[in-house]
């Protein structure tokens, strides 16, 4: 099954290789297309699996701020999401053909 994400019509990622972590598609980092990621200085922690860091999506000069995460350094529960990204805040992420 190959997942994608799009935002305003841009494909962000596209894997047939994704990890679903609470109901989140995380990509693996070489399927992101970095053309659509800006870093941002926002931060969140999560219990197990440690301090996830933000990109803004940004798609033809419009900006999703915190739209996509990942973890530089996830604790050993979240071993599986190392070097991946997963979006929110209105991206698509879906299954296609």
């Amino acid at each position: 099954m190959t997942v994608r994400a799009k935002w305003k019509g841009a494909v962000l990622a596209e894997s047939g290789d994704t990890v679903v972590v609470e109901g989140n598609h995380y990509f693996p980092a070489g399927s992101v297309r970095r053309e659509h990621l800006q870093p941002s200085d926002q931060r969140s922690t999560c219990p197990w699996k440690g301090v996830a860091s933000y990109y803004d999506v940004v798609v033809e000069g419009d900006r999703n701020p915190g739209a996509a995460w990942y973890y530089p350094e996830p604790k050993e529960a979240a071993a599986e999401i190392t070097d991946r990204v997963a979006f929110w805040r209105g991206v698509t992420v879906e299954e296609v053909a």
